[in-house]
């Protein structure tokens, strides 16, 4: 069995906690070391244990509250050596990072951690799949573009973590300037609602459990389109649906093999 929970999910900060009997992970920590421990505590979990912190890109969304957290908990950082390379100031001179290529493998106390490449404007970015027991979660955000590699890698997933950034017409109707609505829409931004449908119709099965839509935008995107949508591929399937916020933990959910 695995639980995890998504401690927040967007511009303002991501960080998910995945949890068996014995060990804890996060991956990435853009949010305060004060704001990890409340989302934690909110959800009925805590971070003692937690052995690792695995990033999936530089950007300070995703990197913020690393240098406090190492600091104070000891922990190994994993990630590339160009993601490294690029961290911003503030969380530079990490101690404990630990480097790896994507599409390594990295087991931390009978979690199973894969990575793999995504199409992201960052220096390197990786998303993961974690394993434990046979249960398998998948995570897809932070990403413009869906690969075979990515399908591939999800596959099977008995929880999944699926961003659905943005609305294209409400992002064309919105405030956002022409170069940065090119951004969010291009190969290396972030995955429309459809995106995430087309998606998640490839990878349903009927083990999967758990579905968890990510990084809704709070401009051009609204969690109801999101959910209403991801619903009608789900129509008759007994998947949980949920998504993440930007301010406040998802519940702790469970899956198993």
């Amino acid at each position: 069995m695995l639980r995890f929970t998504l401690l927040g999910s967007g511009s303002s900060g991501n960080a998910l906690l995945v949890a068996t009997a014995r060990t804890k992970v996060l991956v990435d920590c853009g949010l305060s070391f004060k704001q990890l421990n409340l989302r934690t505590q909110a959800v009925g979990e805590t971070l003692d244990g937690l052995q690792a912190v695995f990033v999936t890109h530089e950007h300070a969304d995703h990197v913020d509250g690393l240098g406090v957290l190492t600091r104070k908990m000891r922990v190994p950082v994993f990630m590339t050596a160009q993601t490294y390379a690029c961290l911003p100031p503030k969380v530079s001179g990490l101690p404990g990072v630990e480097i790896f290529d994507a599409g390594d493998r990295i087991p931390v106390d009978g979690i199973e951690v894969e990575s793999f490449s995504i199409s992201h404007d960052a220096a390197d970015p990786v998303s993961y799949t974690l394993q434990h027991a046979g249960a398998k979660l998948g995570m897809a955000s932070d990403l413009g573009h869906v690969s075979q590699l990515v399908r591939a890698r999800l596959h099977g997933s008995h929880g999944l973590i699926l961003e659905s950034n943005h609305c294209p017409e409400m992002l064309l109707r919105g405030s956002y300037p022409p170069m940065l609505q090119q951004r969010i829409r291009g190969r290396q931004g972030h995955l429309s609602n459809a995106a995430m449908n087309s998606l998640l119709e490839d990878l349903l099965h009927d083990g999967l459990q758990v579905v968890l839509l990510a990084h809704i935008s709070k401009e051009n995107n609204s969690p109801e389109l999101a959910l209403r949508m991801a619903a009608k591929v789900l129509e008759r399937h007994g998947a949980a649906l949920h998504v993440a916020r930007q301010d406040a933990p998802t519940p702790l959910f469970e899956i198993r093999a």
